[in-house]
């Protein structure tokens, strides 16, 4: 990509190291273009141009001592609001916390840092991330790049729509329901789930701040913290630098992950899981996918419709409760003891999104650990699946970009195919593969015939994240990669 703002992480890191730019230029690059460019999106909401354009200095001085710092030696990153970041505010979209200043680096930070990345600003979310769009009270909301009436996504929405925009050369984000995944399928970039516990979560916000101090903290269950980025080389690069223990865990443990099983897109075996009843896709993404996967299989892609012999709806009303016992821990008490009474009055064939939220939120520890039993249960037969397939093709999200919608959570809705469902059926094909811990890569597939950006979702077996991302490498040779906006982010 011949654009300078759009180029990927590698390219500004290999053009750093060769002295086509220095970092002081790369770093100004990006911050113009932020104070032209993001008001009309709102998606990077604090940056530190002073200290960042300091850093970037002294990674010059570096270079010209003919030292480098690591892998992302001078590139500038940004960080979404839910991580802190030494020396700027971290709020995670949260009124209480819109005063915070962290004393320490979160891990993945301190990672990046240590890679020699220049940190330049934080990007947008929604309260305390728990939402698939991005608003808040603290820094209002944030719009998407490729049609400023809709949303891109949450909650690493700030993230995705820096990143398409030419706002940022790479982001770190985080995911429980979709939160990197479908922010990437709705902007047309990369980002991918880590399998659950290889990358730290400490100094992620939520939990509250200040309650782990030193090197134990509280792993959230299903949350992962990983990549987004413009291009999938990026994705891998990012994870070879983000992927390690937890601070405690350190003094005894390693993670070294299996590499790709297939190096070719002749030789992955793949399997296709396009819709289901439980979660119905719309034609507008599904004819996408479809597009791509025809793409694929023209260029020697081995391809069944074949799927795990998993239950979408039960895994999905597996998900739904394991995700509300974490949403309802840091409940304000007087929130939970309404919520505690509100279940005795529920029916019990009321399935809505709200009732099995209040019940997974009030569960007793007996109900979790069956859940998170059957949770197991759902893992073996994914593994079992993994053990004939490599990867499988699945949708990130039901819909292309929805339009904002601030009202009540369960009071809004989604189009899918002329027929209004519940908007929680956007993180269906999210939570599918979150509860079971499965790493996947979304890629960018094409788009919509309003011209909205679509992504794939490529799973891959636990632990071995490196097969789903190298599978994006061969998708990207052949659907053709990230495309940036048109019109005015390219000027």
């Amino acid at each position: 990509m011949n654009e300078p703002a759009f180029q990927s992480a590698v390219q500004a890191a290999a053009a750093i190291r060769d002295g086509r730019i220095s970092a002081a230029e790369m770093v100004d690059l990006y911050l113009k273009r932020v104070e032209k460019f993001n008001p009309q999106l709102n998606a990077i909401v604090r940056t530190c141009p002073e200290a960042a354009r300091k850093r970037a200095q002294q990674a010059d001085k570096a270079q010209a001592r003919g030292l480098s710092w690591g892998p992302l030696h001078g590139v500038p990153v940004t960080i979404k609001d839910t991580l802190e970041v030494q020396g700027m505010p971290c709020t995670s979209g949260a009124p209480a916390l819109q005063n915070h200043m962290p004393g320490n680096n979160a891990e993945v930070v301190r990672a990046c840092l240590d890679a020699g990345a220049v940190i330049f600003g934080k990007t947008n979310v929604p309260l305390y991330g728990g939402n698939l769009q991005t608003f808040n009270k603290v820094y209002g909301q944030t719009s998407n790049p490729w049609n400023t009436e809709r949303t891109p996504g949450g909650s690493s929405g700030g993230a995705a729509a820096a990143l398409a925009a030419g706002l940022t050369c790479l982001e770190i984000g985080s995911d429980i329901g979709g939160s990197i995944r479908t922010p990437a399928h709705f902007c047309g970039i990369y980002g991918h789930k880590p399998s659950y516990g290889i990358v730290p979560q400490k100094g992620h916000i939520p939990p509250a701040p200040g309650l782990f101090t030193g090197e134990h903290g509280s792993s959230t269950d299903i949350m992962v913290v990983g990549p987004l980025a413009r291009s999938i080389q990026d994705i891998s690069l990012a994870m070879e630098i983000l992927v390690g223990p937890e601070p405690a865990q350190k003094r005894a443990w390693q993670i070294r992950l299996p590499e790709a099983r297939k190096n070719s897109l002749k030789e992955l075996k793949i399997g296709l899981w396009l819709d289901d009843p439980a979660c119905p896709v719309d034609n507008s993404v599904a004819d996408v996918i479809q597009a791509a996967v025809d793409k694929l299989a023209a260029n020697g892609a081995d391809i069944r419709s074949r799927r795990p012999d998993v239950d979408f709806a039960q895994s999905h009303d597996c998900f739904l409760s394991l995700l509300a016992a974490v949403m309802g821990t840091d409940t304000p008490e007087k929130y939970f003891a309404k919520w505690t009474e509100d279940v005795k009055h529920l029916s019990a064939d009321d399935q809505s999104y709200l009732a099995r939220h209040l019940r997974g939120a009030t569960q007793l520890y007996r109900d979790w650990e069956r859940r998170n039993r059957q949770r197991q249960q759902i893992r073996q037969k994914w593994a079992d699946f993994f053990g004939e397939f490599d990867v499988l093709i699945c949708p990130a999200a039901v819909v292309p970009a929805i339009e904002h919608d601030h009202q009540y959570v369960y009071d809004r809705r989604i189009n899918v195919n002329g027929q209004p469902l519940p908007y929680m059926n956007l993180m269906g094909w999210a939570g599918l593969i979150g509860v079971a811990h499965l790493p996947s890569t979304v890629v960018p597939a094409g788009f919509t015939n309003n011209g909205l950006p679509v992504g794939i979702q490529i799973v891959g077996p636990y632990l071995e994240d490196h097969t789903p991302i190298k599978a994006g490498e061969l998708f990207a040779d052949v659907l053709g990669g990230f495309t940036p906006p048109p019109g005015v982010f390219r000027q």
